[in-house]
């Protein structure tokens, strides 16, 4: 149960990123009502991550540091959210820090989907 909660809080996060993406800039209430429930889906996503990795990836021999890389990565694809959806809300230049969101993001759910809990692709 624990990873299909940890991906669908993921799938919800990322989706409402796009939204208060989409309104960011914007003055209005609704603009900062989503960005503050963006942030709320961070601490969801970090606690279920946590949970996960203490419960299950600790105990997998041989995958503990890919796991905990893993976390490490996930915890900076929060970080450029935040900052893409700050620097758009300032006006400020958002090209480099958007980029870096989609790298390790990709990276993160590729090396997801390379562990032996969750998903199969590979």
């Amino acid at each position: 149960m624990g990873t299909h909660l940890h991906i669908t809080v993921w799938v919800l996060g990322i989706i409402l990123f796009f939204v208060a993406f989409a309104l960011a800039g914007n003055r209005d209430k609704g603009a900062k009502i989503v960005h503050m429930i963006v942030r709320l889906f961070y601490v969801l996503i970090i606690a279920t991550g946590v949970e996960l990795y203490v419960r299950t990836g600790m105990k997998i021999p041989g995958y503990q540091g890919e796991y905990f890389g893993k976390m490490l990565l996930g915890i900076l694809v929060i970080g450029f959210m935040e900052m893409v959806l700050v620097r758009k809300k300032k006006g400020k230049s958002i090209t480099g820090v958007l980029i870096g969101f989609i790298v390790v993001a990709i990276v993160t759910i590729l090396l997801g989907l390379r562990l032996p809990i969750g998903f199969h692709i590979f």
